[in-house]
């Protein structure tokens, strides 16, 4: 899937790389696989805003995904490649050989018409999932699990991927898009191929009221506020605002925010890059 440059026939469309649709196969979703989203716009449940920034946007629906893919030795038909208003991935419709109906997180290069399944002893194309211990190493995959039976945690943005680099005894290395090498159960079940809709890290919005359908208002800065709304505010001319720090006060860049203690952290072999 390419962008679109669009021609600047006005201010709005000058910058904008709008997303081509060329692989989107069915405009309309199914129904038995939605979900009402309710919008809050930044207010807890007695009206008093905890999120700002928040607010407007167009109505969507939320669809149902697949993310445990336990339907194991099934086969399914690729029947549409569809659009998700909700993530930056496309979402393929999945007809079980039993009836049944799932949306999955679209790989790329999945196409309509094509069968995939799950299980222990499936081959590793495009679309299956089985264990990782029975994933060859050096695949990349997508949509794993953190715990067995959880459902995929872990690669599930738009065009993202991880590689499986190792096995040894009941835990399998990945080497995750940041970079960063970690060890998780080779019980959990991934996904082969990576994620559809790369060109999205791309995409240009080209003006402000399309920020504003997707319900993101505008974000003032710091330094441009009064004292009393924020410690970078104030000060004579444009001043620089000191130690850039949160509306809170904590300090906003440099300050390691991990949990000390961390459950996982004997699973993580080597940090992410700097």
């Amino acid at each position: 899937m390419a962008l679109k440059k669009l021609k600047p026939v006005t201010p709005g469309t000058r910058h904008r790389l709008a997303p081509g649709f060329d692989d989107i196969t069915e405009s309309r979703p199914e129904k038995s696989l939605l979900k009402t989203l309710k919008k809050t716009g930044g207010r807890n449940s007695v009206g008093h805003m905890t999120m700002r920034y928040i607010g407007g946007g167009h109505k969507q629906k939320l669809r149902i995904i697949d993310f445990k893919r336990d339907k194991f030795g099934v086969p399914a038909v690729v029947k549409s490649i569809e659009y998700d208003p909700t993530r930056t991935a496309r979402v393929a419709k999945l007809y079980y050989k039993d009836g049944a109906k799932s949306y999955i997180i679209a790989p790329q290069g999945l196409e309509v018409g094509q069968t995939v399944i799950s299980g222990d002893n499936v081959a590793p194309e495009v679309g299956n999932a089985l264990p990782l211990a029975k994933i060859p190493i050096g695949t990349v995959v997508h949509n794993i699990e953190i715990q067995p039976g959880k459902g995929g945690a872990i690669g599930r943005s738009a065009g993202s991927f991880v590689q499986l680099v190792a096995r040894e005894g009941e835990y399998a290395t990945l080497k995750m898009p940041s970079g960063e090498m970690r060890n998780v159960l080779s019980r959990c079940i991934a996904t082969i191929g990576s994620v559809s809709n790369a060109d999205h890290m791309n995409e240009s919005v080209g003006k402000a009221g399309r920020s504003r359908w997707r319900g993101r208002r505008p974000r003032n800065r710091g330094v441009a506020m009064n004292p009393v709304d924020h410690p970078m505010g104030g000060g004579e001319g444009r001043a620089s605002g000191g130690h850039p720090r949160s509306r809170r006060g904590l300090i906003a860049k440099g300050k390691k925010t991990r949990h000390p203690k961390k459950y996982s952290d004997h699973l993580i072999i080597s940090r992410r890059k700097k």
